[in-house]
């Protein structure tokens, strides 16, 4: 699944070569001005298109919504821009199958000299800014490059719509007690410009963070807690980190 806006220049590339991974590919247009839509449906993507409050959180939902119609248990989730390389799907399937993770993220730090250093020092800071509050070490909170178990997915309550939600779904995994791996990924950094607003977006991301640490627990009902760990169990097969 991916979630993109006005990526007519990378599309058709990106899903051609997932497509070699996996067999279905879902492009969620989001109130893109360019062609993205219609390269992606050429290059072979269902496309799910998103007409109003464009947002990367509310893209993901959407999509997954699409996938959960189609009867799919999982999604790997890679960003529109081709930063993320799909010849690196295999790792995240293989640490899903040994691991019985329900969460799997990819890991950019080890090659994290070709990320902006503003991009990743930020990236650093906001890791461990949750790595406090899951109890465990987190290297890279921000990658949007995740294969996601559905059924645990269902059972969270998320309520971001833009891109603080690789936070807020990694730290509600966290609470639900699933298991979360991280997996080696290439990174494609130098050139490329983020989509990411850096004062808009950071203030939403502060606004959301401060409410986490004032004990507001905007990705979790407590009525869920117990549906959420129940998930969790079931996708992966105990319930631990």
């Amino acid at each position: 699944m991916i979630p993109c806006r006005n990526e007519e220049a990378s599309i058709t590339g990106l899903v051609r070569e997932v497509h070699q991974h996996l067999p279905l590919v879902l492009v969620v247009d989001d109130n893109s001005s360019d062609e993205t839509a219609a390269w992606a449906v050429e290059a072979g993507a269902q496309v799910v298109r998103r007409e109003q409050n464009p947002g990367k959180g509310a893209a993901l939902k959407a999509g997954v919504a699409a996938a959960l119609a189609q009867g799919c248990a999982w999604v790997m989730t890679l960003d529109g821009d081709g930063q993320h390389r799909p010849e690196d799907i295999p790792a995240f399937l293989r640490c899903a199958e040994e691991t019985g993770a329900s969460l799997v993220i990819g890991n950019r730090m080890p090659g994290a000299e070709a990320i902006p250093w503003l991009r990743r020092l930020v990236n650093r800071w906001m890791s461990r800014q949750l790595s406090q509050i899951a109890g465990r070490f987190l290297p890279d909170s921000q990658c949007g490059f995740r294969l996601i178990n559905l059924k645990a997915w269902a059972a969270l309550h998320l309520e971001t719509d833009h891109f603080e939600i690789e936070s807020e779904m990694l730290l509600a995994f966290a609470r639900a007690g699933c298991r979360i791996e991280f997996v080696p990924i290439q990174v494609i950094g130098r050139g490329r410009c983020s989509k990411i607003h850096p004062v808009r977006d950071s203030w939403r991301w502060l606004r959301w963070w401060k409410g986490v640490r004032l004990g507001r627990r905007p990705n979790q009902q407590p009525e869920l807690e117990g549906a959420e760990h129940s998930a969790c169990a079931r996708a992966q097969g105990r319930n631990m980190l």
